[in-house]
């Protein structure tokens, strides 16, 4: 008896160390996807060209500042973000930076009635926005719109380096 009491706590063990041993490839797995498909949408923005802010435009009923990348306007224009959501699945944001508020303009992120959720601001409180604060890159978990995602947001700097926007991926997790 205390021999397969035995043999079975051994195997408990192992089990709990190779599901440990594999959750961290899953996370790195993902954080690579997130890296591979922010770099996709830099690389398909600055194809447009520089970013810039130009007049302001309605969002979602918000008048806020209108991001470009060189000619190509993307407040409500959802080309960007869709093409690279087709190339590498999850979801893509463009923020513009709009007072202390960094504000969706052009998403594929969903509210819960299915329609895009531009419009909404990135959480003032969350994990992202203390990272782009201080001009930086920000990799990790976060809530959106009551949903956990695995997510990359990078800052969108114009021509004299100031931050006017973020760009966002991520993936439900």
């Amino acid at each position: 008896m205390n021999l397969k009491r035995t043999a079975i706590g051994f195997l408990t063990v192992a089990c709990l160390i190779g599901a440990a041993m594999l959750q961290p490839n899953v996370g790195q797995a993902q954080d690579a996807k997130v890296k591979t498909e922010m770099d996709l949408l830099e690389s398909m923005a600055n194809k447009l060209g520089s970013p810039k802010i130009e007049g302001t435009d309605p969002v979602a009923g918000k008048e806020v500042p209108a991001i470009y990348f060189g000619s190509t306007k993307m407040n409500n224009n959802f080309d960007l973000v869709d093409q690279v959501v087709k190339q590498a699945q999850g979801t893509a944001t463009i923020f513009v930076k709009s007072g202390d508020e960094y504000v969706r303009v052009a998403t594929n992120v969903k509210k819960e009635d299915g329609s895009r959720a531009i419009g909404t601001i990135l959480d003032p409180k969350g994990k992202a926005i203390e990272s782009v604060k201080r001009g930086e890159a920000f990799y990790g978990e976060v809530d959106i719109l009551g949903k956990p995602y695995i997510t990359g947001y990078k800052p969108i700097r114009d021509s004299s380096n100031n931050v006017i926007g973020i760009y966002y991926v991520g993936y439900l997790k």
